[in-house]
């Protein structure tokens, strides 16, 4: 893990935010209920959830609800994410880190090695890495040009 970016009390912050999205996530199927709440460098905050569907393929995980909704509002620079997961009728016991999927989406907007994504079990216990920690040689828009 690299040193921590943000203080102490965004990072609670935004952990609150994922607990409290997790909430309202639509996980009829897996009964595994995400939330993810994305901080962009102009302070706004995106909540997202995951959201199931019984053809399994249109499912979206929370971290990439939070990002498209930002990207809707205009938002393409982001600092950190905050990530908290688990049974729907548990607390978070374990950290819930992002898929394959979503971490590519967040190569596409974040700088790997500055962006920051917190693992919440809850507001006190977490853990950070930054993107290229969980994604290392990611596949970004700098490969194209």
């Amino acid at each position: 893990m690299k040193e921590i970016n943000m203080n102490e009390t965004d990072i609670k912050k935004l952990a609150e935010r994922a607990l409290s999205a997790r909430e309202k996530a639509y996980a009829p199927y897996s009964m595994f209920r995400v939330g993810a709440a994305l901080l962009a460098k102009s302070g706004n905050i995106y909540e997202g959830c995951n959201i199931e569907n019984a053809a399994y393929t249109p499912t979206n995980c929370a971290e990439r609800t939070a990002f498209f909704k930002a990207v809707s509002e205009g938002e393409c620079e982001f600092t950190a994410i905050a990530v908290a997961g688990g049974a729907q009728s548990a607390a978070v016991k374990d950290f819930c880190p992002p898929c394959g999927v979503c971490r590519q989406v967040m190569m596409e907007f974040c700088n790997p090695q500055e962006f920051q994504i917190i693992l919440a079990q809850s507001r006190e216990n977490y853990r950070i890495f930054t993107l290229e920690e969980l994604l290392p040689m990611g596949f970004g828009p700098d490969h194209i040009a």
